[in-house]
């Protein structure tokens, strides 16, 4: 069973960095692709950033192009992300997702899903 668990959110002034992690374990991820989203209050469910588990390759969202990277260290099993230059907008609850296949950027892509950590970003 795929168990995603997710770290490192907190408060945070404008301007400056955050790190996410998201533990993986149940199962080994070649084949598959992670994702990073985020939900904040009263909007959907909104796509980051995605990373092709065993080539690492990468893709992300507009809103965060250039000031997010997506990572991931395959020999600890751990999603990472990135934050820098945040901004108040990017205030949210910040998920990690996981899928056996390519990259994706659809929520309903992804089959696993982590509990979410708080990421607040104060103007």
């Amino acid at each position: 069973q795929v168990q995603l668990v997710e770290s490192g959110g907190g408060l945070v002034q404008a301007g400056g960095s955050l790190r996410l992690s998201c533990a993986a374990s149940g199962r080994t991820f070649n084949g598959y692709a992670m994702g990073w989203f985020r939900q904040a209050p009263g909007k959907e469910r909104e796509f980051v950033a995605t990373i092709n588990w065993s080539y690492g390759s990468t893709y992300y969202g507009d809103s965060v192009k250039g000031r997010f990277t997506i990572t991931r260290d395959t020999a600890k099993n751990t999603l990472y992300l990135q934050m820098n230059s945040l901004k108040s907008e990017d205030t949210a609850v910040y998920y990690c997702a996981a899928r056996r296949g390519p990259r994706a950027t659809d929520t309903s892509d992804y089959g696993y899903w982590g509990q979410g950590t708080q990421v607040t970003v104060s103007s």
